[in-house]
C-alpha cells in the first residue's frame, strides 16, 4: 500500500499571489502542444497548415480548452451547484475541467479557423489531433498533485491512500489516465499520422482511441459522489465517451470510402 505524497497545490508563492500547480501543468500542456505543432509544420505537416495558420488556431484553442473545459464541468456535472453559486463558475483555480468540454471547445475553434482562412475543416483537426495527449498528461499529472479524481478501492499492491478518500487504498486512476489517454495515444497518433492517410483518418482515430481508453480507465476511477453510476452502472465519463467512439469508427468508415 502507497501514501499519497500529498504534494502542496500551491508551487510558488510571493505574498497573496499564488501559482497552483494545477495551473502549470495546464502550461506545460499548451507549451508542449504549440512545440509538437512547430515541428510538424517545420516537418511539412500536412501540407496545410502554415506558422500563421497556427497560431492564430493555438490562441482560439487555448480558449476553447479553458472555457469549454470549465463550462462542460459546469454543464455537465454540477450544473445545480453551479446555479446556487454562479461566482464559482470563474474559480477554476480550484479544480474542475471536463475533458468533453474542452473537446467542444476546441472544436470551435477549429470551425472558426476554418472558416478564417478557407481550410478544410478535417484537414485542421487531421493536424491538432496527435498534439491533444501531451496536454491530457499533463493535466493528469496536475490532477494527481491536486490528489483529486481518485480511483475505485483496491488491494493491489499499488494501491494510494489519498487525503480526503478514506482509509482504504485507491487505484492511482490519474497516473492509468495519464499513460493510457496521455502517452499511449499520443505514441498510437503520431505513428499514424506520419504517413498520409484519407482526410478526416487521423481525427477519427483520436476519438476512436480517447473513447476507447477513457471507458476502458473509468472502471478504476471514483465517480463522482455528486452523480455516482448512471445506467448501466456507467459513468458520466463513460457515458460522454460512447458518442465520441461511434463518431470516430462512422469518420474512419467515411474516409475509407475516400481512398
Amino acid at each position: 500500500m502507497l501514501i499519497h505524497p500529498q504534494i502542496d497545490p500551491v508551487a510558488i508563492a510571493i505574498g497573496p499571489l499564488a501559482v497552483r500547480w494545477y495551473g502549470l501543468m495546464y502550461l506545460v500542456g499548451f507549451g508542449a502542444a504549440f512545440l509538437l505543432a512547430r515541428s510538424r509544420i517545420k516537418q511539412g505537416g500536412n501540407g496545410v497548415i502554415s506558422y500563421a495558420v497556427f497560431d492564430d488556431l493555438f490562441f482560439f484553442s487555448v480558449l476553447g480548452v479553458v472555457l469549454g473545459g470549465r463550462l462542460g464541468y459546469v454543464l455537465f456535472y454540477k450544473p445545480g451547484y453551479y446555479v446556487s453559486h454562479p461566482l464559482e463558475i470563474l474559480a477554476v483555480w480550484q479544480g474542475g475541467m471536463a475533458f468533453h468540454g474542452g473537446f467542444l471547445g476546441v472544436l470551435l475553434a477549429m470551425v472558426y479557423i476554418a472558416r478564417k482562412h478557407r481550410i478544410r475543416w478535417f484537414a485542421i483537426t487531421d493536424f491538432i489531433a496527435p498534439l491533444v495527449p501531451p496536454a491530457l498528461a499533463a493535466g493528469r499529472i496536475g490532477n494527481f498533485i491536486n490528489g483529486e479524481l481518485w480511483g475505485r478501492t483496491t488491494d493491489v499492491a499499488w494501491g494510494m491512500v489519498f487525503r480526503g478518500a478514506g482509509a482504504l487504498p485507491r487505484h492511482p486512476s490519474q497516473l492509468y489516465q495519464f499513460a493510457l489517454e496521455g502517452v499511449l495515444l499520443f505514441v498510437v497518433l503520431w505513428l499514424y499520422s506520419a504517413k498520409p492517410r484519407p482526410t478526416g483518418a487521423v481525427s477519427a482515430m483520436f476519438l476512436i482511441g480517447y473513447g476507447v481508453l477513457r471507458f476502458a480507465a473509468e472502471f478504476f476511477r471514483e465517480p463522482d459522489d455528486f452523480l455516482g453510476l448512471l445506467a448501466f452502472n456507467l459513468s458520466m465519463g463513460q457515458w460522454l465517451s460512447l458518442p465520441m467512439i461511434l463518431a470516430g469508427i462512422a469518420m474512419l468508415a467515411w474516409a475509407g470510402r475516400k481512398v
